[in-house]
């Protein structure tokens, strides 16, 4: 065994825990003096003991390491089958696949396992290495070069850094935190620490944290582009889009020919509304390079957002034709509601989600894919096979914790009481400008916003994230053990309101027309009616609700692009409406008159009479465009863009009906009370 292959058992992350652990260590021993035969069967027999997944995987892959010292390729080969069947997405194994086939003197293949590993968890150096080594000897020098560089890089790094690195992208995230803030205790202005540390908070979904200490990163270390990077990223993931595209130009100003910085530039003009600008930079590095499947689908998104659907739909194919696993390409052809599949494609579908060789995300968004290309075709039960594992395969990767959010409600109530908007009389800002739209998605939310913004007084704008984000740094650090929020309302000065409801109004400024009045279609608002309150008291608030078992079943349906992890189980879902359902009573009780409530099932019935009303409830003055609603030119970033640009029609009401043997778990987890007030 040489050092760099022991280094690289011993300097990759592998958990800590009681007795599996301890053995590990001992075939570890075993291994280093020579005793492969013995390390071998002492994995063998801790794999038969059925060991919990975090061991079974390190288990898995130590043996594969053993039988490759020990001379035995095939059966090398054989664990490593076995390994990432169970753990496709696991990069040490990759690498060991690598370092198993080099040594077979298949360098090409060698290349491609260890290009995968680099992809899966960037920290294994012995990757970065052997690829250096692999793209000289093929006379590629800028791969070459660019391998030495990522490898010199990491080698630089301090150990605690490497680990993190490699915790991090094998989703170990909170032993990767423990190490990061560690560490930063005696290296408080590292910037690759805090760049990490703030990785490990997006994965998380602690936004705001990763922001600061982004934006603090690039303050210490102007030049350092990684960080200045993740700073875009994180800015234009939080829909930053001004400040992500201030980032843009500044990498650009620098790079001006770098096809990557490119591309965020444009995405930055597109989540501007700058669609023409961004579709022009995406075609300018397809030009230099075609071969770019997730550009073609970034173009896609930004055709289909303004219309222009055909093309959106050969931007789509073209990207499933450079890479034919490419399951969000599928997804976002199938999320083209109108879109129907060929048998050629739904065979594609089939034959790719059941390949081994799928990620995991691209088999999610391929099963999602498959739901809908099925349920189109009326095969039903077929249809929610695949829905069904789509949802178990997203379940597995979120972190929604129902117990947390039924807390949340319970909170709200606590705090939020009339004695409280009573003591907080006459704070906030006073301008009436935003109009919320709140509830659950795939209510009928979009066709709301689209007879609004079809008012010559309203300006459409998205599902911004700014309510969201003030509660989040409200709740503070602590937010799922000890949150501040919401009972730091009743503590707050009273200036603090105003102040919160003019910063609001500043910074959606960017999505705004020149209309008097704007809509924020985020529907998770409905969590935070107190807080709009306190801040905008002349605010108006529409709760977008459909029947349980339609709205309920059709979010199910949906992939999101981030967030509503709610939706990937129907018993959650069922349970989270019962929730999102009683926290709205609290509100018409405690607020009577400030949450104006329409159906969808009305509004499609009787369009007119709902848009006289939602007109009477926001103060607008009658106006015929918003009954023609599906006439508005507008860009529509939701799922049901193509729906609310055809007239209304009642053929989405009752297509739960199709699968309602399959929804008894939703029907338990609402429970008779709430099915029982939306009778069928």
């Amino acid at each position: 065994m040489n050092p760099d292959e022991t280094a690289n058992i011993e300097g990759d992350p592998a958990e800590t825990g009681a007795a599996p652990a301890e053995q590990l260590a001992r075939a570890r021993q075993l291994m280093e003096t020579g005793a492969f035969a013995d390390a071998a069967a002492l994995l063998k027999a801790l794999l038969e003991a059925r060991p919990e997944p975090d061991d079974e995987v390190e288990i898995l892959y130590m043996l594969a390491v053993t039988q490759r010292y020990g001379g035995r390729a095939a059966a090398a080969a054989e664990a490593l089958d076995a390994l990432l069947a169970r753990y496709p997405e696991f990069g040490r194994g990759h690498q060991e696949r690598g370092h198993l086939l080099l040594a077979m003197n298949a360098r090409e293949d060698a290349l491609k396992s260890y290009a995968r590993a680099v992809e899966l968890n960037p920290a294994l150096v012995a990757s970065w290495k052997a690829l250096a080594d692999l793209h000289t000897r093929a006379g590629e020098e800028t791969n070459a070069a660019l391998a030495r560089q990522e490898a010199q890089f990491l080698e630089k790094l301090p150990p605690e850094l490497i680990s993190v690195t490699g915790f991090l992208h094998e989703d170990k995230l909170y032993k990767a935190e423990q190490i990061c803030r560690h560490f930063l205790q005696n290296n408080k202005h590292n910037v690759e620490a805090m760049r990490l540390l703030a990785e490990i908070g997006v994965r998380l979904q602690i936004y705001d944290d990763a922001e600061f200490l982004l934006e603090s990163c690039v303050e210490f270390e102007p030049d350092n582009i990684r960080a200045r990077i993740d700073y875009l990223n994180i800015l234009t993931r939080k829909q930053k889009f001004e400040k992500a595209h201030e980032q843009a130009q500044h990498l650009i100003r620098q790079y001006p020919d770098n096809p990557v910085f490119q591309t965020s530039l444009g995405t930055t003009y597109v989540g501007l509304g700058r669609f023409d600008e961004g579709m022009a930079l995406y075609r300018k590095v397809l030009d230099g390079d075609p071969d770019q499947p997730r550009l073609h689908l970034l173009l896609g998104h930004a055709q289909k957002t303004v219309g222009d659907v055909e093309a959106a739909i050969e931007s789509y194919r073209t990207a499933y034709r450079l890479k034919p696993d490419f399951g969000d390409a599928f997804w976002s052809l199938a999320n083209i509601k109108t879109y129907r599949f060929s048998d050629e494609e739904i065979a594609h579908i089939r034959q790719y989600e059941s390949d081994p060789a799928t990620s995991a995300e691209d088999r999610i968004h391929l099963c999602f894919a498959a739901g809908k290309a099925l349920e189109d075709r009326g095969e039903f039960d077929a249809s929610f096979e695949y829905y069904d594992r789509g949802n178990a395969l997203k379940r597995e990767e979120t972190r929604y914790d129902d117990e947390q959010f039924q807390q949340r409600v319970h909170l709200q109530m606590q705090v939020c009481t009339p004695a409280l908007f009573e003591q907080r009389r006459g704070v906030g800002c006073d301008r009436p400008d935003p109009i919320f739209i709140v509830g659950l998605p795939r209510a009928g939310s979009t066709l709301l916003e689209q007879i609004l913004a079809s008012h010559s007084q309203v300006d459409a704008t998205m599902e911004l994230h700014d309510i969201l984000g003030l509660a989040q740094r409200l709740r503070g650090r602590s937010a799922n053990r000890d949150p501040r929020y919401p009972g730091i309302l009743r503590e707050l000065d009273p200036d603090y309101f105003r102040r919160f409801g003019e910063q609001y109004l500043e910074n959606t400024r960017v999505y705004r027309g020149d209309a008097p009045y704007f809509i924020d279609k985020m529907p998770n608002n409905f969590l935070h009616v107190g807080l709009i309150r306190l801040i905008l008291p002349r605010a108006k608030i529409i709760d977008a609700r459909r029947h349980p078992m339609a709205c309920c079943f059709s979010g199910f349906k949906q992939l999101f692009g981030e967030g509503q992890e709610f939706t990937y189980g129907l018993a959650q879902i069922g349970r989270y409406y019962k929730g999102y359902v009683r926290l709205m009573d609290h509100w018409d009780e405690v607020l009577p008159g400030f949450v104006l409530r329409v159906m969808h099932e009305d509004v499609v019935n009787d369009l007119e009479t709902q848009v006289r009303r939602i007109l009477d409830f926001c103060g607008l003055p009658f106006e015929q465009a918003c009954l023609d609603f599906h006439k508005t030119e507008r860009s529509i970033r939701t799922p049901s863009s193509e729906q609310v640009k055809q007239p209304i029609n009642r053929s989405g009401l009752e297509q739960w009906r199709n699968y309602a043997s399959h929804l008894e778990p939703l029907r338990e987890a609402l429970g008779p009370e709430i099915l029982a007030r939306y009778p069928e």
